[in-house]
């Protein structure tokens, strides 16, 4: 038996179809036969080797929600026919300090999806069964598989950093990421405030969760106003601007990678207590935690459904901006 993948060649190739050997589980792992994929920007990242750790040839797709077909040594098969989702992460050791202490997406030995091994632009992918999450009932199969990658890392800010219901959250950015979080700060009760080059988009974001929308070059006229800044954005900002609207203790939360140096005044961090962090997505605990508050709030990404053989076109349009927000490719 064989399994169907779309891989490229070389980087910034485009993907072809071609046929591998079925894959074999291994301990606690499981065999998912792919219904639909997300595209992430992360993907064409990984095609295009931007980040030195691409192998060719590369299948990436890491948005994943597929139904269990097989399963190794440990793994109740009792879970064979179950839907689940799978992001950019697909195992961590289990044993290590960060997996036992509930922060394995922080383990030392993390299996990405794309990176050395074979991602979900294809029939069939493999995963810890720890790292593919069932979906609840009531959650669309259809949309799901970018909250497995770009939704947590947006949900991830709030829960793992125990934001306030009450606070004053900013979004940088109205795209893939943008339109989730929005959502998001929305539900956890967050007065919300859309930041974007585009007031085109304004009524979306208002539509999305947003109470109010500001051009990002006002930045500097909205001084100590937010006490948390979601930036999902790559381009260079004005830093001392993104600061200077954090209230005391306010944090950026920089989602963006931004190939450049954060240049930030120390004292933009001293006096205010002002801060920075990111996150590398976020456990499995914190998966289980979103797809039930995305059920329970009707939270769900704004898709654009392909067929899988179109793959081609939809990283095309991607490259472009050409998508709102997320396309979701389909199994043919």
């Amino acid at each position: 038996m064989s399994i169907t993948v779309w891989q490229a060649q070389e980087a910034g190739g485009r993907l072809e179809r071609a046929e591998r050997p079925m894959l074999e589980p291994s301990a606690n792992e499981l065999v998912m036969e792919v219904l639909h994929c997300g595209l992430c920007h992360s993907d064409l990242s990984m095609l295009d080797n931007h980040w030195g750790i691409s192998d060719y040839p590369l299948v990436p797709g890491h948005e994943v929600v597929g139904r269990v077909v097989r399963v190794g040594e440990g793994v109740d098969p009792g879970v064979i026919g179950q839907l689940r989702g799978l992001g950019w992460i697909s195992g961590s050791c289990c044993h290590c300090p960060q997996c036992l202490g509930g922060t394995g997406n922080l383990c030392g030995s993390l299996e990405a999806t794309i990176v050395g091994r074979q991602g979900g632009f294809a029939s069939h992918v493999t995963a810890r069964q720890d790292w593919a999450i069932p979906l609840p009932e009531g959650m669309d199969p259809a949309a799901a598989g970018p909250l497995f990658c770009g939704g947590i890392t947006v949900f991830a800010p709030l829960i793992d950093e125990a934001v306030s219901p009450t606070a004053h959250v900013a979004v940088i950015g109205i795209g893939g990421l943008g339109h989730m979080a929005l959502q998001f700060a929305r539900a956890w009760g967050c007065e919300v405030t859309a930041l974007t080059t585009n007031l085109s988009k304004a009524e979306e974001a208002k539509r999305f969760g947003a109470h109010h929308v500001q051009l990002l070059e006002r930045l500097p006229d909205l001084a100590g106003r937010f006490d948390l800044v979601i930036n999902t954005v790559n381009p260079a900002l004005d830093w001392g601007a993104v600061m200077g609207a954090l209230a005391p203790r306010g944090r950026l939360h920089q989602l963006g990678v931004v190939l450049d140096p954060i240049q930030v005044n120390a004292n933009d961090l001293i006096t205010a207590r002002r801060s920075i962090t990111g996150s590398p997505t976020s456990s499995p605990a914190s998966l289980l935690k979103m797809v039930d508050f995305c059920v329970r709030h009707d939270i769900r990404p704004q898709v654009e459904r392909l067929p899988m053989d179109r793959i081609n076109e939809a990283i095309e349009r991607l490259r472009r901006g050409d998508v709102r927000y997320r396309f979701v490719l389909d199994a043919v």
